[in-house]
């Protein structure tokens, strides 16, 4: 018996965004980057990065995630992809491999040491259509228009500026592009995020869910969203709850 659960993305959007509710953000900005203070604090807490690898690559594969994952996501040969927290490249990898010679793969990550050793990792494999590029903590610095698919795998829920961050990751997205999120269903203080929350935090910025999947042997969930209509104005963004609050 399958233990997948999947929503119709309406669904779970008006279901998310009436128990999460949204609301003005408030408190002071002393502790904001300069280029974070025109948009909404976000309200939860980030616990600090304990390791940019989720887990090891052998047991990852034993679950055969990525591939469900890519498969999920619609990754196809000459697609252009993004890898947003690439960390030791587990998906980089294997993005690479399935987008093949005629797609390009960009691997980001705001941790230097970890591009460094990403680096090394795509000289020694040859991933020839494999590109690093540094990111910000409220800007994933990617090029306009370029992107089939960007993904977010255990990642979203340490992004201290969510609605900046998302909101200058929008015009990255070809016009048919879309963002694909893996996470946990737990507090963000335990290392995931509510689906709720990320669907209301999404939505606040102008993005429609398209589909979501709960799926035990990915260890989490998978989120799909498009961006639609105009952006809003950082400053017309509403934070939204936590749920419970």
């Amino acid at each position: 018996m399958s233990t997948d659960r999947r929503l119709p993305g309406g669904a779970w959007l008006v279901a998310g965004l009436l128990l999460a509710g949204c609301q003005d953000g408030g408190g002071t900005d002393a502790d904001r980057p300069l280029t974070s203070r025109e948009f909404p604090r976000a309200d939860r807490p980030v616990p600090g990065v304990v390791s940019n690898e989720f887990s090891n690559e052998e047991a990852r594969d034993d679950r055969n995630e990525a591939n469900l994952v890519m498969d999920l996501a619609g990754i196809a040969p000459g697609m252009t992809v993004a890898d947003i927290g690439a960390g030791s490249g587990y998906y980089t990898v294997r993005l690479s491999q399935r987008v093949g010679r005629a797609g390009r793969v960009l691997a980001q990550d705001i941790d230097d040491a970890a591009l460094k050793r990403l680096g090394t990792r795509v000289e020694r494999e040859r991933l020839d259509n494999v590109s690093i590029k540094p990111g910000d903590s409220d800007d994933p610095r990617l090029p306009e228009a370029s992107f089939d698919r960007i993904f977010l795998v255990h990642m979203y829920h340490e992004v201290t500026e969510p609605y900046a961050f998302i909101w200058r990751m929008r015009p990255a997205l070809k016009p048919d592009g879309q963002v694909i999120v893996v996470d946990v269903d737990r507090p963000t203080t335990q290392h995931g995020i509510p689906p709720k929350l990320l669907f209301c935090e999404f939505d606040a910025v102008g993005y429609k869910l398209v589909e979501f999947v709960e799926k035990p042997r990915i260890a989490g969930y998978f989120a799909r969203f498009q961006a639609v209509g105009p952006r809003p104005e950082p400053q017309s963004i509403k934070t939204c709850n936590q749920p419970g609050s």
